[in-house]
This record gives structure tokens, C-alpha cells and sequence, in this order.
């Protein structure tokens, strides 16, 4: 094997450094419901659905919603086919809700074209509607075997610390996936990237990597120096700014609450909500929030905050409580508590449920 510096960068053996990791994977290899065993061929669809749904995810989270969905949706042109409300439903308490909305026309697109089936290249894989690089890469190689180097946050660490590459993410993407595409073998390609998933998710963890039982220890040069533990560093992040609303628990009196729909774009496009105010920075007294209720009743604020983070922002919620008549004409649905679950609930509305179940009764 070789591992010599080359104008500042560290030769690495393609084909020992693979061989090694897969003689470890046939052995360690995780079971997931979405992999072909040995001796299998992959299903494009199940692959496909579980890099969606494994974006920003981890896979505990993701395995009961991926066997729900096959077993509601077994193909493609079932998923096509599906009401996207239904998907919306299915997907809800996953987070990142525009995937769900992704995902069906996706699955519309394949459907209606090429007979039904994905295409191989990932090239052409970046055509369709939710995926991107990393997750091209990853179909064209586990579905397709295609020699496509599939670089998420596991092979990041991974790469990063075979090469004690030192400067910060995320600045240095790019660099880790021109590393990580020089070390892709020619066979088994598919085997490969989820070997290196399996590797950075069970071994080469972010704390504490198990380096001793690791089988990319002879050339690992982060082991060698000490500093495989802090790789691969990151930039400060900017602390996340707080946005403030208020959120209206309605019952009628026959018990059913009140719910809308959020609108087709922006965030939590197309799923159902607890009515709010806007989310804004600064907070909201009730009086002034009242004016943004989707009826005039007579206000009640209920105690303790709702807290849930976004991507780009931290968001706080604030309750407020009230009567309606039944005959309440507002827009929106009425949904008795019983068949709250039956509609597309993203979890910050979840946890509003959960609040306001606890503090107004």
C-alpha cells in the first residue's frame, strides 16, 4: 500500500484502501430495510425513497416512516399516484417538508416517463424534482453501480480524517469530494458508499472514533498525528435569530378545533397549521395578535412557550385559547381532537397540539 506526500498531498491506494473497507463492510455491514442483501438486486424506488428521506435525518427516524411508506406505496407509479395530502400525512413529524412535496412530483415525473424507472446517470438524476448532488450520486451508485463518489457528512468526516485535512467546513466541500471521487473503485461502487456511510455512522464516529478497530487505520493520517478526533473542523456558526408568534387554539363546542391550511409556497408549504400570526422578530402582545385571529373572540393566553428550531431561525409560540360557536364560518377545517393525527401536521404544530392539550383543559 502506499501513502507518500505528493505535492502536499497524501497518495492513497485506490484499490487496497477500497478492498480493505469492503472486506469490513461484508462482515459489518448494518441492516436497513431499504439495502438489498448479498446477491440482490437493489430496487431503484426503495433506494431512491430512503436518500430522500435520510436528507438532514438520521436513520432510527427514518426506518418506521420508510416501511410505512412502502407498504402504503410499493412502486413508484403507486407513490404517483397517491393524493398529496395523503403524502403530506404520511411525511409529517419528518421535517423538511418541502422533500414530501418533492418527492410526489418526483415520483409523477419517473412515473409518466422512461417506463416508469429511474435514470441511471447522475447527471441526469439531478433533473428530477428534490434530488441534488449528494443524492445523485448515491442513487447512481447503489441502485446503478455507477462510479459516482456519494460525499454526505459520514464520508465528509471519513475523508477528512484519512487526509487530516485541516481547514474548515464547510468551505472545504469541495475538496473532500474531489478526495473522496479519487478513491471510488471501479466495482462494487454501490457497496462502497455505503461502506463509507456505515464506516463515518459506526466506527470513524464524530466523538470518540473507535480508530482501533478501524480498517483504514494504515492510512489514516489524522490517527497517525492525533487529531482525528477534531476532524473535520467546522466554521463558528452565526447564532440563529428567535422569531416570535402566537398561535389560536379554537374549539367549537362540540369539541372539534380549528385548522388551515399554510400556503403552497414558503415554509410548511401545503401543511396544515394551528392558526398563527406571522413569525416575526420581535413578540407579540395579545391584544395586537388578536387582530390577526381568524375569528373575534374573546382572547385567553395560556402559559409557557412552544419552542422549535428551523434551519435558519429558532421559533417561539405563544398560545392563546377560545370558544367558538358551532356554526363559526371562518376558513379552514373543524377536526375533532380524536382525528387530529389523520391530517399533515408538521411537529412544530404537533408540539402546539401537545401544549395546548396539556395547558387548556
Amino acid at each position: 500500500m502506499s501513502d507518500t506526500k505528493t505535492n502536499g498531498r497524501i497518495d492513497v491506494d485506490p484499490v487496497a484502501f477500497a478492498d480493505r473497507l469492503l472486506i469490513w463492510y461484508d462482515r459489518h455491514r448494518r441492516a436497513m430495510p431499504w439495502r438489498a442483501l448479498p446477491g440482490e438486486a437493489p430496487d431503484p424506488y426503495r433506494v431512491w425513497l430512503s436518500e430522500i428521506m435520510l436528507q438532514q435525518t438520521n436513520v432510527a427516524t427514518v426506518v418506521p416512516y420508510f416501511t410505512r411508506f412502502v407498504e402504503r406505496w410499493p412502486t413508484v407509479a403507486d407513490l404517483a399516484g397517491a393524493d398529496l395530502d395523503e403524502v403530506l400525512t404520511a411525511w409529517a413529524g419528518l421535517g423538511y417538508y418541502v422533500r414530501a412535496h418533492s418527492l410526489h412530483k418526483c415520483a409523477q415525473v419517473v412515473a409518466a416517463g422512461r417506463n416508469g424507472g429511474f435514470p441511471v446517470d447522475p447527471a441526469a438524476l439531478m433533473t428530477l424534482p428534490g434530488i441534488g448532488p449528494y443524492s445523485a450520486a448515491a442513487i447512481a451508485a447503489i441502485a446503478f453501480g455507477q462510479r459516482a463518489a456519494a460525499v454526505d457528512g459520514n464520508v465528509e468526516r471519513v475523508i477528512a480524517r484519512v487526509y487530516a485535512v485541516e481547514d474548515p467546513l464547510p468551505g472545504v466541500k469541495a475538496r473532500l469530494a474531489a478526495l473522496a471521487g479519487d478513491l471510488v473503485p471501479a466495482g462494487r461502487s454501490g457497496d462502497y458508499a455505503q461502506a463509507l456511510m456505515d464506516l463515518g455512522a459506526t466506527v470513524c464516529t464524530p466523538r470518540n472514533p473507535a480508530c482501533t478497530i478501524c480498517p483504514l487505520v494504515p492510512w489514516c493520517r489524522g490517527c497517525r498525528q492525533g487529531c482525528a478526533a477534531d476532524l473535520p473542523r467546522r466554521a463558528v456558526k452565526a447564532p440563529r435569530p428567535i422569531r416570535h408568534g402566537i398561535a389560536f387554539w379554537i374549539m367549537r363546542r362540540d369539541g372539534a378545533v380549528l385548522l388551515r391550511r399554510r400556503p403552497g409556497e414558503g415554509l410548511l408549504r401545503g401543511m396544515m397549521e394551528i392558526p398563527s400570526t406571522p413569525w416575526r422578530d420581535t413578540a407579540w402582545a395579545l391584544e395586537e395578535a388578536a387582530l390577526e385571529a381568524p375569528l373575534p373572540l374573546t382572547w385567553r393566553s395560556l402559559p409557557g412557550v412552544v419552542r422549535h428550531p428551523f434551519t435558519h431561525f429558532h421559533l417561539e409560540l405563544t398560545l392563546a385559547t377560545a370558544k367558538a360557536g358551532v356554526r363559526a364560518d371562518v376558513r379552514g377545517v373543524w377536526v375533532p381532537l380524536a382525528k387530529l393525527e389523520e391530517h399533515a401536521l408538521p411537529s412544530v404544530m404537533r408540539k402546539v397540539v401537545s401544549h395546548a392539550l396539556h395547558r387548556a383543559y
